[in-house]
């Protein structure tokens, strides 16, 4: 995780990115592409980041 702190207002707000090494967002197992919506979960039970496609559900 990184920390590019962002100025906005006048003001100092930090903005953290998640790195992925190029070799592992271009491997074909990957399952995301390019500006995929994806929804991030935070897992408390088992201290774990979980990221999955976004799905938009109609009715």
């Amino acid at each position: 995780m990184i920390n590019r702190p962002t100025r906005t207002g006048g003001k100092l707000y930090d903005k953290f990115f998640i790195y992925l090494p190029t070799e592992v967002a271009r491997d074909g197992l990957f399952p995301f592409g390019e500006r995929e919506t994806l929804k991030i979960r935070i897992d408390t039970e088992y201290n774990r980041l979980i990221i999955e496609k976004f799905k938009l559900f109609r009715k």
